[in-house]
């Protein structure tokens, strides 16, 4: 009997070999298969859901091209760009090595004991041939032989530790499926009949996986019947990635795996039944990401509709796909039964307080906000507070205040306009104009001035009344001296100003970004400050004291007024008027003054 034909080769094939350890390099060979003559390539400059231009090329190195044993000339066009001076329809290999050292979700990392890769950073873009099949070999060599390998691509023919041969359908696929590789922790467990896989690379001993597994179950499971109801996920299986490190967080979402990042003390422990606070930001890390899968991902902006690596892609919409996305992270978390109702409401006062003491809420719109994502989120500087405000967290109060003032009305909420935008786009590219006509279908009415205000304008959102309809009370209180100070610090033996917040009294006095501040004066004696409760320790009843200030090799005397004690009270219609004053951000608390009612909300 004739054994069976194989397979054609795939138009695009990668091997990655991690080459060199110790230099963090991992080596590419890009094989394509029918190259056109001068045929063009490129690493892209951004990696989709960051939205910087990261210049990933800066990285590529050794970049060298043949057709059989012939050497083929190379010519560089841009920064990111190389043509080769090829033969058509002849093979064409380049072999290349990229330094991989960046331990963020976002690019590469190699050494001795991990390796992580997106393809973003790794895989040229072969151009012309992008919607061909792709292939990538994860190879290992002697220094990686006990290694495992984890990606979200389909296997093709791969070992038990998952090295080997995969294939994606297109070139947005293969980048869309980072890989992990290394000795990590695996565990697996099934939601809605799906199959989950979680990767935790760098846990200490006391690590809880179980827990990890089940409480992760619980928000997927919550995630997908949010969406779905009994239906399916979007996704045949999802891949999890962790790297726990001694100080860091984030994440990165991807079509179906996405990658985290997290404190090794925020990891569940063995033996330990209680939620800590680290614990709880990770699992909201967990349920946003997963969210995403739906949100941003498939549902997105149709300035999305196809990526362009080149360049920035801009969109107004980032505070609905990220900040609704925020909206829903904790929620979920309530639904699934890992928090409770005073958990949540503290998170969602930690959200409202981040807003309030931003003063660039005045400045700068939410939709600007997500337009200016490539020039000002992802490049903060001591004035991005004063002038920007983050499309994560006022785009999730964009989305509280809208679910509250649909629950209100009484005839829908937020949980149903997301399903039907879902429906009425499958699954796919959205607009505003798309929301304001499903809201309008579902409410019976235009919400077309609420979006007006809350998103392109600087406009205070009602948060006290839409809660208050809604079962919860919302108090002004006395902000902790940084805010009362306007001011951003770190505390170490002395008091460093990173940010001095527009409008605060220590504007007011002379303060800049990156002074020192040693002492202070208060009629007539000087007192050290190593942490800013000392100026209340030393300050006492008095209104005005003379900061001692080291900048720039030079000791300044500023005469700084002390605000007042008392916490500003909250108006009806918004939280503050839209005008900057000289007052201090406000500082609130929320708690339940009605438990049917927030219960109607939250379950």
């Amino acid at each position: 009997m004739p054994s069976p034909p194989k397979p054609e080769p795939a138009a695009i094939h990668y091997r990655i070999e991690p080459w060199d350890l110790h230099a963090h390099l991992f080596r590419i060979a890009l094989t394509i298969t029918h190259p056109k003559a001068l045929q063009e390539v490129s690493l892209p400059t951004w990696i989709p859901g960051s939205y910087l231009v990261r210049e990933f090329s800066k990285n590529l190195q050794e970049l060298k091209a043949r057709q059989g044993k012939q050497e083929v000339k190379l010519t560089q066009l841009d920064k990111h760009r190389w043509q080769a001076d090829c033969s058509a329809h002849k093979p064409l290999v380049l072999t290349y090595v990229v330094c991989a050292y960046d331990t963020s979700v976002r690019t590469a990392w190699l050494d001795a004991s991990r390796g992580f890769f997106n393809g973003t950073s790794l895989c040229l873009r072969v151009h012309g041939q992008e919607k061909q099949r792709h292939t990538l070999d994860i190879a290992s060599t002697s220094a990686t032989a006990a290694w495992s390998a984890a990606t979200g691509l389909s296997p093709l023919k791969i070992d038990k530790k998952g090295l080997g041969l995969y294939v994606a359908t297109n070139y947005d696929e293969l980048v869309d499926c980072p890989v992990e590789m290394g000795l990590f922790w695996t565990g697996r467990f099934t939601a809605c009949g799906v199959p989950h896989r979680f990767v935790v690379a760098g846990a200490a001993p006391s690590f809880d996986g179980k827990r990890l597994l089940g409480d992760t179950q619980k928000i997927c499971e919550t995630a997908i019947r949010f969406w779905h109801g009994e239906g399916k996920a979007p996704f045949k299986s999802y891949l999890f990635m962790l790297n726990a490190v001694g100080d860091g967080y984030g994440g990165l979402e991807h079509r179906n795996s996405t990658a985290l990042i997290c404190g090794r003390r925020d990891l569940p422990r063995m033996d330990e039944t209680r939620t800590g606070d680290g614990y709880t930001t990770l699992l909201g890390l967990i349920s946003h990401e997963y969210f995403h899968s739906w949100n941003v991902k498939r549902l997105r902006p149709a300035e999305f509709a196809e990526y362009d690596y080149a360049r920035e892609n801009y969109t107004e919409l980032l505070w609905f796909f990220e900040g609704f996305t925020s909206y829903y992270d904790d929620l979920l978390l309530r639904r699934a039964g890992l928090i409770d109702d005073a958990v949540y409401l503290k998170l969602v006062t930690k959200t409202i307080n981040q807003v309030l003491q931003t003063p660039g809420r005045t400045v700068q719109t939410v939709a600007q906000s997500s337009f200016d994502a490539w020039i000002k989120y992802y490049r903060q500087d001591e004035n991005t507070p004063n002038a920007t405000v983050s499309y994560y967290t006022k785009g999730s109060l964009v989305a509280l205040c809208l679910d509250l003032a649909l629950r209100r009305e009484g005839k829908t909420n937020l949980d149903e306009v997301m399903r039907t935008l879902w429906t009425q786009c499958q699954g796919g590219p959205m607009t505003q104009e798309d929301m304001l006509a499903v809201l309008k279908e579902l409410s019976g009415r235009s919400f077309g001035t609420e979006l007006a205000q809350w998103v392109h304008s600087t406009t205070e959102l009602p948060l006290v009344e839409l809660l208050e309809a809604n079962g919860v009370s919302l108090k002004a209180e006395t902000p902790q001296w940084a805010q009362r100070l306007g001011l951003r610090v770190g505390e170490n033996h002395s008091i460093h100003i990173k940010t001095v917040l527009r409008g605060g009294p220590a504007e007011k006095a002379g303060m800049a970004p990156g002074d020192e501040w040693l002492g202070i004066d208060v009629n007539g004696q000087g007192w050290r400050t190593s942490k800013l409760e000392d100026v209340a320790l030393y300050a006492g009843s008095e209104t005005s004291l003379t900061a001692l200030v080291a900048r720039d090799g030079r000791l300044l005397r500023l005469q700084l007024d002390l605000p007042a004690r008392s916490p500003t009270a909250l108006s009806k219609k918004g939280s503050r008027s839209t005008t900057p004053t000289t007052t201090v951000p406000d500082t609130v608390s929320l708690s339940i003054a009605n438990a049917a009612a927030v219960g109607r909300w939250l379950n």
